[in-house]
C-alpha cells in the first residue's frame, strides 16, 4: 500500500502552509494502521444501518477512506468494529449510537491549534482509535504525550498501534470527567464533549495551562487559560465542533429510552397549545448555533424527526420535565405545532430564531468564557449569559 503519498497528499490539503508544524505529522502519520475496519453509515432496504468495513479485504477502498478528512466511526454502541464479523449490520438509531472514532484530521488539527501547543508542551489527549495522540506524538515527541481514554480495548489497541508507528506515550485507562493520571500538564486537549469543565483539568494544569475541549449537546468550542485562582478565562472559539460526548461505560446512558410514554404522547397526543409556527422547520441537531443556545436555555432537549411517504417532515422535541413539541409541514409551509407539559419547547426555539432574524447571529459566537475553580463556566457577550455547572 503506497500510504505515504495518499497521507503527504492529506497534509497538503488540510494544512494551509507546507512550513506549518502539523504538515510533517499528517504527511507522515499512517493512519490506516489505527482504522483497519471501520462502520459506514447505509440503507438496506427501509433501514438505516451501519455496516462494516474491513481494509485489508479492499486496501484501495482502505487507502481512499484513511486518507480522506473524514470521520471514520469504528465503535457503535458496544461494538468496536474490530470485533464485528464480516459483512455485519448494526441498526442505527438510539440502540446503535456511534461510540468511538478516527476523527476527522481538519478537526483534530483545529483543536491542537486552538491550544496553542509549543515545543515543550506537555500534553494529555484523548484516545480514541489513537490517530491523534499519534499526531501529537510526531509533533512534540511521545515522552511529552498522555493519552486517555476510559475503554480498556481502545487503550490496549491503541498502544499496540503506536508501538508500530514508532511511538510510546503515557497510555492510561480514565474516566476523563475523573481523576487524571497524575502530572501537571501544560495543554489538555479533549475530542469528546463533556457537560462541564472537570475540576480535575483545572487542578492537573500548570500555571497559564490551557485546556480546550467541547461542551456536549452544543457545537461550542472552549478555549481557556488557567488563572492563578485556579480557574480560567478564555472565548469560545470562532470554529464550531461536534464531537461525541463522554461515556462512562461500555455505551451511553439513555434518558429517553426508545419508547416511552412521553414519546408516545409526542407522536399522537393533541397539544395543550396549538399553533402556527413562526418559521419553516428546522432540525436543532443539524445546527450549531441554534443547538447550542438553546440547549444552554433550555439544557437536555431529546430532538427526533420523522419524514413521511409524502415528503411531510415532523420534529419531535421531549424534555424529562415531561415537555413535549410535535411540529408538521410540507416543504417550507410553516408548521402545525402541537406542545404540552409544563413548558412549551418549540416557543423557546422560534424566541431563539427571532432573536437570531433581528441581531444577525447569536451571542454564543466568541463570547466570553469565565470558569471557576469548582468547575462552573459562565458565558456572556452583549448584556446575555449563560451558566453551564
Amino acid at each position: 500500500m503506497n500510504w505515504e503519498a495518499a497521507a503527504r497528499q492529506l497534509a497538503a490539503t488540510t494544512v494551509v502552509r507546507p512550513e506549518s508544524r502539523w504538515y510533517e505529522p499528517l504527511a507522515t502519520t499512517p493512519r490506516h494502521l489505527f482504522v483497519p475496519r471501520w462502520w459506514t453509515r447505509t440503507t438496506t432496504g427501509d433501514e438505516d444501518v451501519w455496516e462494516l468495513r474491513d481494509g485489508a479485504s479492499d486496501p484501495a477502498a482502505w487507502l481512499r477512506a484513511a486518507y480522506a478528512n473524514t470521520t471514520l466511526v469504528t465503535r457503535v454502541g458496544p461494538l468496536h468494529a474490530d470485533h464485528a464479523e464480516a459483512g455485519q449490520t448494526v441498526p442505527r438509531g438510539r440502540a446503535g449510537r456511534s461510540t468511538s472514532s478516527s476523527t476527522l484530521p481538519s478537526l483534530v488539527l483545529m483543536m491542537y491549534k486552538a491550544a496553542f501547543i509549543t515545543d515543550t508542551s506537555r500534553v494529555l489527549v484523548t484516545c480514541g482509535s489513537g490517530y491523534g495522540t499519534a499526531l501529537a506524538c510526531a509533533r512534540l515527541g511521545a515522552a511529552q504525550v498522555t493519552s486517555v481514554d476510559i475503554d480498556p480495548y481502545l487503550v490496549k489497541v491503541a498502544r499496540e498501534r503506536l508501538s508500530e508507528a514508532g511511538h510510546y506515550p503515557r497510555l492510561e485507562v480514565c474516566d476523563l470527567t475523573g481523576g487524571l493520571p497524575d502530572g501537571t500538564y501544560d495543554r489538555i486537549i479533549s475530542t469528546v464533549a463533556v457537560p462541564t469543565v472537570p475540576v480535575s483539568w483545572l487542578k492537573a494544569l500548570g500555571p497559564d495551562g490551557r485546556l480546550v475541549t467541547t461542551i456536549a449537546d452544543t457545537g461550542l468550542v472552549i478555549v481557556a487559560d488557567k488563572r492563578a485562582d485556579g480557574g480560567a478565562v478564555g472565548h469560545v472559539a470562532a470554529e464550531a465542533a461536534g464531537f461525541m460526548s463522554v461515556r462512562h461505560g461500555e455505551d451511553y446512558e439513555d434518558t429517553f429510552p426508545e419508547n416511552p410514554p412521553l414519546w408516545q404522547t409526542a407522536q399522537h397526543a393533541k397539544g395543550e397549545s396549538i399553533t402556527t409556527g413562526r418559521y419553516p422547520l428546522t432540525y436543532v441537531p443539524d445546527t450549531w448555533d441554534l443547538r447550542s443556545t438553546l440547549e444552554l436555555e433550555v439544557p437536555g432537549i431529546d430532538h427526533r424527526q420523522h419524514t413521511g411517504h409524502d415528503g411531510t417532515r415532523t420534529i419531535y422535541m421531549l424534555h424529562a420535565d415531561g415537555s413535549w413539541a410535535r411540529a408538521t409541514a410540507a416543504g417550507r409551509d410553516l408548521p402545525t405545532v402541537h406542545q404540552g407539559g409544563p413548558r412549551r419547547l418549540w416557543d423557546e426555539l422560534d424566541r431563539i430564531r427571532t432573536w437570531l432574524v433581528i441581531d444577525g447571529d447569536l451571542p454564543i459566537r466568541s463570547a466570553a468564557v469565565t470558569i471557576g475553580p469548582n468547575g462552573t463556566a459562565t458565558l456572556s457577550r452583549r448584556g446575555w449569559s449563560a451558566t453551564i455547572s
